[in-house]
């Protein structure tokens, strides 16, 4: 009766294999229409994504955001590929965007904005906002962007 007891509290103990990431997998951007209903656009471009396989988040940045410029340089040197599996960012300026953002859900207080896409293509809460300044800025998002994957609607 022991073992079976001690049986049932190792198994509750073990940690669930991370999920695999295709090691050929790409970041990519997607620019979105310069107006319109951000749920609208995030909605036909989750159903899009994941017809691809691909997952989705709705990213918001500027160009003067320094974290903002090394996390896009490195995904257009293909840095990214194989670390956060097939992954659209649908790419919002804060300067332009915001209050069209706001009234689909994504708030922010800090940029660069990676937030999870709802059915409806409505934010969903489940974001992370800001990062490091510097060339450490890619590693800290990189990070926080797989613990968000893992916990975004898929």
């Amino acid at each position: 009766m022991r073992l079976f007891f001690l049986g049932l509290i190792l198994a509750g103990c073990t940690k669930a294999a991370a999920p695999t990431i295709d090691p050929a997998a790409t970041v990519r951007f997607i620019t979105p229409p310069i107006d319109g209903d951000v749920a609208n656009i995030m909605s036909a471009q989750r159903s899009k994504s994941k017809a691809e396989g691909r997952q989705v988040l709705l990213y918001c940045g500027a160009s003067w955001c320094e974290p903002c410029r090394f996390f896009h340089e490195a995904v257009d040197r293909g840095e990214l590929t194989g670390k956060l599996g097939a992954l659209d960012l649908v790419a919002f300026d804060a300067q332009v965007d915001a209050e069209r953002m706001l009234m689909a859900g994504y708030e922010s207080q800090f940029i660069p904005l990676f937030a999870a896409v709802g059915p409806d293509g409505k934010g969903t809460g489940k974001k992370i906002e800001g990062s490091v300044k510097g060339p450490g800025a890619v590693d800290d998002l990189v990070s926080k962007l797989q613990g968000l994957l893992a916990e975004a609607p898929r």
